[in-house]
């Protein structure tokens, strides 16, 4: 899109404010509003020279004596909100450093750009793929304490499976999915059908093409909408568009939307399976005469995922929370083994109708990720795979959650904590570094903020401790 189309949009739609929207390193979105005024006046200034704020007040970003720091718009991006009152338009932006004029290297866009611009320097391919399927719960009422003296929470739902004795004003009509019964379901059991079907027409106002939206495994109100695939960094670009309308069309009903892994105990949590294919010159070369109708080069890209599993959890799954999903029994991909249609694998190859759809699945990140960097994540291990043909072996085809302990021990397994996986990435990161994606100096500082909510939470007596330990403290 280019400047003159900006200003088209922004005639066209009577826009009053111009917000430019940047990502934290924990994939927060950010916000300035200009008048239009200011913006109009000058466009192509602020297309070129960008606009000034506050690094120091982003976590993990600039110390507060070098606080200065550029937003750049992209033109690309720029899109009508729908959702604010005022008319408004969004365009997203990369950061920049003012004194040199080049991105920054601690900003999550600018590293998903650099990663593919790494994958065209290699000359194994043009471009990568990505679809990735974002799961989210809509709750009526979400509340929590994490006073000295009460730390707790407590959700609720009308879908949920607890609330099958509870009494409603208006009688409680019984209609509910129970554990693990919501797939697919229908109303009445799905009770946010026409919320989804909002969702989605939002969702394609701005830009994202839609395939598909259900409801998910889980009670308590769990739904996926699945989006068409796009490139590395718009695909980002749209996750966090998805997750802004899924958010601000649950409140607009009263709901509130829950994109953490694991939000109650007892059933599946919410994940975000990865799709990916590289393509070069219009082909995808991950189709061809191996396993499942992959090439050798798929192959090593699966064995390059593999390898550097346990680092790349630090990103696909960057939460505390994160790992009560990833536990045996819930449709949590947790071993690292690869399959054709094999969903207790935690790399699945899907049935394809045509050739040119070929892609590999990698089924154990969850939508607390920050997209830009778990999509550049998984494409830097891959590649490094690839480039280092590191070959994953042979396909497992068993149902892995069935496997006797014999069997399993000799089966890898992703992180089991997410001081493990920032263990594994401070060890294991030079396949990171590659073409300087990702700088260390970034690792180092990711690593220590995810670091902080490890030990918060190891800090913090949990409700469970009082059930096991309280009444027997002091007994003989």
């Amino acid at each position: 899109m280019s400047v003159n189309r900006v200003l088209d949009l922004i005639k066209e739609n009577d826009i009053k404010f111009v917000m430019l929207k940047f990502t934290d390193i924990k994939g927060k979105e950010h916000g300035v509003s200009l008048p239009v005024s200011l913006v109009v006046d000058d466009l192509e200034a602020l297309f070129e020279e960008g606009k000034m704020f506050d690094g120091s007040s982003v976590e993990g970003w600039k110390a507060i004596n070098k606080a200065d720091m550029l937003l750049m718009p992209i033109s690309e991006t720029a899109v009508v909100d729908p959702f604010a009152q005022i008319p408004t338009m969004t365009i997203r932006c990369s950061i920049y450093e003012p004194n040199t004029m080049q991105p920054y290297d601690r900003d999550p866009r600018s590293i998903a750009t650099r990663a593919e611009n790494f994958l065209k320097s290699t000359g194994i391919a043009d471009s990568v793929m990505f679809g990735p399927e974002p799961e989210f719960f809509l709750f009526d009422d979400v509340r929590y304490a994490t006073e000295a003296n009460n730390v707790s929470y407590k959700i609720d739902d009308i879908e949920a499976m607890w609330n099958t004795n509870r009494k409603y004003e208006d009688g409680n009509n019984a209609y509910r999915p129970l554990k693990k019964g919501g797939y697919c379901a229908v109303a009445p059991l799905d009770s946010a059908h026409d919320i989804r079907s909002e969702m989605c027409l939002i969702m394609e106002q701005m830009g994202l093409i839609i395939e598909a939206h259900h409801h998910e495994v889980a009670t308590a109100g769990q739904n996926e909408i699945a989006t068409k695939f796009n490139s590395l960094t718009l695909k980002a670009d749209e996750t966090q568009i998805y997750k802004y309308v899924v958010q601000n069309v649950a409140i607009a009903h009263a709901k509130t939307a829950c994109f953490m892994p694991k939000p109650f105990a007892g059933d599946n949590g919410s994940g975000m399976h990865c799709n990916m294919s590289l393509s070069k010159a219009g082909k995808n070369i991950f189709m061809g005469d191996k396993y499942a109708g992959l090439s050798e080069t798929a192959l090593y890209y699966i064995g390059g995922i593999i390898k550097h599993a346990k680092a790349l959890n630090a990103f696909t799954n960057p939460t505390t929370n994160s790992y009560k999903r990833l536990v045996p029994g819930f449709e949590a991909p947790v071993l690292l083994a690869y399959s054709a249609s094999n969903r207790s694998a935690s790399i699945r190859i899907p049935a394809v109708t045509t050739p040119k759809a070929t892609r590999i699945e990698a089924r154990f990140p969850d939508p607390m990720a920050n997209p830009y960097l778990c999509f550049a994540a998984l494409l830097m291990a891959g590649l490094d795979g690839i480039i280092n043909k590191i070959h994953p072996g042979d396909a497992m085809d068993k149902n892995l959650y069935d496997l006797p302990p014999e069997e399993l021990q000799d089966i890898p397994a992703v992180a089991s904590s997410l001081a493990e996986a920032l263990d594994a990435l401070s060890t294991d990161f030079t396949f990171l570094t590659q073409g300087n994606v990702f700088s260390k100096a970034f690792i180092d500082a990711y690593i220590a903020i995810r670091r902080k909510e490890v030990e918060r939470l190891n800090m913090t007596p949990h409700p469970v401790e009082f059930e096991m330990y309280y009444a027997y403290s002091g007994l003989k």
